[in-house]
């Protein structure tokens, strides 16, 4: 084993940042005889030099400035806890790179956005940029796209990619509350943050998703062509009924790539009850590769949090430190297909709908007959009884058909006076 360290440069202190410089510390002996050599945090950076984080940082040079950490001699790496798409978090990745040194982040939006950039410029200087912390937290499923299942021809991969909208989702499911009252109990245990959007109307998850399906399929990265729906709309009775039917609700992040194209949705879909990601409960995330000879892979753990995700820092770190760069995204950015966007249109699949209608004669034949006139065939047909406020509830649950087909049906009952609220639609998970 060298005695020569590896310096690093860590730019954001919050939890994560905080979690790093603990697991270096607390398993300082047995990281350097896995890497082959020390590693050490040499500087540090952040907005508040007063603020307790529960680990101490005298130690550590304090730069003001994030950006002058990749110009510092004295380090080796720089890690980048930031976070955002752009601004500090983007200057930062773009000296360290530009610099010739390597850059390890969790960041899933700036990868997403600038993942392809990015890359280029460390192909250019022959350095790493590692990421494994920003996806799915201390679950190794970069790692494992990217070698594990590097002799496969992936076709699918999808998963339960955001722990806020899972313990959002679960916790509805098990005590039969609506989705506002568990959003704030959520807030105030720090599950949520104060302004949640990002998470419950699943961008974060779609972040994530781009990347998946960049690493399965060898693709250009592509997040503007995810089509994104949280779970804002989703009501308890969405839950039983779903249970009545045999399924759980999950927000589900979907990647395919087939001859049309490569196709990315992230949307609330029903999940069998025998399907494995039923059973991922609360903050935990969960991600399914399908490969033409391995089959299915699930990867799932604990997707957040300064534990897993500083675990994914420290594990990137461990590879640089052995020597390893690699491709960004599996295979040199030049050798990433620029795959069309596949239409979701064209897919087929099973739905299911739910409609607020008013209590009055004549509005379930509106219904059925927009289905009919629109080619879609109803499985099943669920209608309860009134309301105190009136309303009754109508779930259908279509045969496999075109998706196309069921959105025609509900541009056909827009503005219907019969509707008290916006359908809503989830699709049904079949694989």
């Amino acid at each position: 084993m060298s005695s020569n360290p590896l310096r690093i440069a860590l730019a954001g202190l919050g939890n994560v940042g905080a979690g790093v410089v603990k697991v270096l510390e607390t398993n300082a002996d047995l990281i350097a005889r896995r890497a082959g050599r020390p590693i050490e945090v040499v500087a540090v950076s952040a907005r508040d030099r007063t603020r307790d984080r529960g680990v101490d940082l005298g130690k550590f040079a304090w730069v003001d400035d994030a950006a002058a950490l990749a110009e510092r001699e004295d380090v080796d790496v720089v890690v980048e806890l930031v976070g955002g798409s752009d601004g500090p978090a983007l200057t930062l990745a773009r000296k360290t790179l530009a610099a010739g040194k390597p850059l390890v982040t969790a960041n899933k939006a700036m990868i997403a956005h600038h993942g392809l950039e990015l890359a280029e410029a460390a192909e250019a200087k022959g350095v790493a940029l590692k990421y494994e912390a920003a996806v799915a937290g201390g679950i190794p499923v970069i790692k494992g796209l990217r070698e594990g299942a590097a002799a496969n021809r992936l076709h699918h991969v999808y998963g339960v990619l955001n722990g806020t909208c899972n313990y959002i989702l679960t916790t509805m499911e098990s005590e039969g509350r609506d989705f506002a009252e568990v959003l704030g109990e959520a807030q105030k245990l720090g599950y949520a943050e104060a302004d949640p959007s990002f998470d419950i109307d699943g961008v974060d998850a779609a972040h994530k998703l781009s990347i998946l399906a960049s690493l399965a399929f060898g693709a250009r990265v592509d997040f503007e062509a995810v089509a994104i729906t949280g779970i804002r709309h989703v009501i308890a009775a969405d839950i039983a009924e779903a249970a009545a039917l045999g399924y759980k609700i999950r927000l589900v992040g979907l990647g395919e790539a087939n001859a049309r194209g490569m196709f990315q949705r992230v949307h609330p879909c029903l999940v069998p009850i025998d399907h494995p990601l039923a059973h991922v409960t609360g903050s935990l995330n969960a991600v399914v590769a399908e490969g033409d000879f391995v089959g299915r892979l699930l990867f799932q753990g604990r997707g957040a949090g300064e534990g897993p995700t500083a675990s994914a820092v420290v594990a990137d770190l461990v590879d640089i430190a052995r020597g390893a760069t690699g491709p960004t995204f599996a295979m040199p950015v030049a050798d990433l297909a620029a795959l069309p966007s596949a239409p979701a249109g064209e897919r087929r699949g099973r739905a299911y709908l739910r409609f607020l209608v008013a209590d009055r004669p004549g509005v379930l034949a509106e219904l059925t007959a927009a289905m009919r006139d629109a080619g879609v065939s109803i499985e099943s047909l669920i209608q309860r009884g009134a309301a105190a406020d009136g309303s009754v509830l109508i779930v259908m649950v279509t045969h496999e058909g075109p998706e196309r087909s069921v959105d025609h049906a509900l541009e056909k009952l827009e503005g219907s006076p019969s509707l008290l609220g916006a359908p809503m639609l989830m699709h049904i998970l079949e694989r």
